[in-house]
């Protein structure tokens, strides 16, 4: 037998973590690495987090799992926060962040579909935007043009339409008699951090007024705090229809939601979605533990303020090396450094990793993305420009 026991579809490295502490994490050989990638921005609160550590295990020992043909105190609660805190009226919870756009499309399609008689329609197509990333179930990797995801996987689901991002009117020119509604990144996380212009962001939400279609946010990555605000969209001053959210929502355990304005929410009726272990009291209990800490003023000024830190140390930084780095981009604590064509991103993540103990993520557009825990201090960020200096300083391209 030649295949591993974990099916091979990760190009995984050496660095083998057993334990966290904060913005760290450590390997099983005991090397120690500061960790500005944070699960690609799942762990919120970084490692081992006293509160939600003991949410998690009271949680545990009493009550773990029951199907959600029960009624759900835990859900309703941490679901009341969620609507009490954003422009939901209404929330699904899922395990993750694909589960979560698989709701908000299949929402989306039954506004259209299962509307009251004489305001149906067959509207199904969703228009997506290029070098998105929505995930990795079919349809996930159909709503995105990436080629990348696709092969392999043919024949892809039908009933998405691919628009440049960013391009208002290649969105406007796209509409027709069977879109449903718009699914979009506020911010890129995959492709490569790059925030919408609030022009593309508020057009997009007078086109679906227009013309009756849902405004699907994709905040999996750039929601819960990682941009300086609750969700990104708040920046742009406008809500959406439809959210799906994940990642930091769960500080490290398995969460996700999708949430839906009343109206938006029309066609989900009971029998039309469902999952077995989605908001489970464990899940639910590790979702108000980070409640507690992320969905307040405070907590989001911090987030804001170490962002405005950070920022200015890479920004003073990169200039020390013109031929590597060429512009700091995002927003709060999601924040990508654009690197030189002749450099490639994924081989300088694996230099930083293996030879100076930061952890990184590659993103697309040749960027180096920086997803630190969000509540990070002076002597992380301190730590991380050391660390990054000397790993600009002892890079040396690898031989094409």
């Amino acid at each position: 037998m030649t295949i591993t026991p974990l099916m091979p579809v990760y190009p995984r490295c050496g660095f083998r973590p057993v334990r966290g502490e904060g913005a760290w994490l450590i390997s099983e050989d005991g090397s120690r690495a500061l960790d500005f990638a944070s699960g690609i921005a799942v762990n919120c609160l970084g490692h081992g987090h006293p509160h939600l550590t003991k949410a998690i295990a009271e949680q545990a020992a009493t009550l773990m799992h029951v199907s959600n043909l029960y009624g759900s105190p835990q859900g309703e609660e941490f679901a009341q926060r969620l609507v009490d805190t954003t422009f939901a009226d209404t929330v699904f919870f899922t395990n993750s962040g694909a589960e979560a756009v698989e709701c908000a499309i299949k929402t989306a399609r039954a506004y259209h579909q299962n509307a009251p008689e004489g305001e149906a329609s067959d509207r199904f197509e969703i228009i997506t935007f290029k070098n998105a990333f929505h995930g990795r179930t079919m349809a996930t990797i159909s709503a995105s043009n990436q080629e990348k995801m696709h092969h392999g996987f043919s024949p892809l689901l039908n009933g998405f339409c691919y628009v440049e991002f960013d391009d208002l009117e290649g969105a406007k020119a796209a509409i027709s008699e069977k879109t449903a509604g718009f699914l979009v990144e506020p911010i890129q996380g995959e492709g490569g951090i790059r925030p919408a212009s609030e022009e593309f962001m508020k057009g997009l939400r007078t086109l679906a007024d227009e013309h009756d279609l849902m405004l699907i946010l994709d905040e999996v990555q750039c929601g819960v705090a990682r941009s300086g605000r609750l969700y990104a969209h708040e920046a742009y001053g406008i809500v959406p229809d439809i959210m799906a959210s994940a990642k930091g929502i769960g500080g490290g355990f398995p969460l996700g939601a999708c949430l839906a304005t009343e109206k938006a929410a029309r066609g989900m009726k009971i029998g039309a979605h469902g999952s077995t272990y989605g908001g489970g009291p464990l899940a639910m209990a590790a979702g108000n533990a980070i409640w507690d800490v992320v969905a307040n003023d405070e907590f989001l000024e911090g987030v804001r303020s170490m962002s405005d830190k950070l920022r200015g140390a890479i920004e003073q930084f990169i200039g020390n090396y013109p031929g590597m780095f060429e512009f700091v981009r995002g927003q709060g604590l999601m924040l990508g450094i654009r690197m030189n064509d002749d450099i490639t991103v994924r081989d300088f993540v694996g230099h930083l990793r293996d030879n100076h103990g930061l952890l990184t993520v590659a993103a697309g557009d040749n960027t180096l993305r920086l997803l630190p825990p969000l509540n990070i201090g002076d002597e992380e960020i301190s730590t991380f420009i050391e660390k990054l200096s000397a790993g600009s300083a002892a890079y040396e391209k690898p031989e094409s």
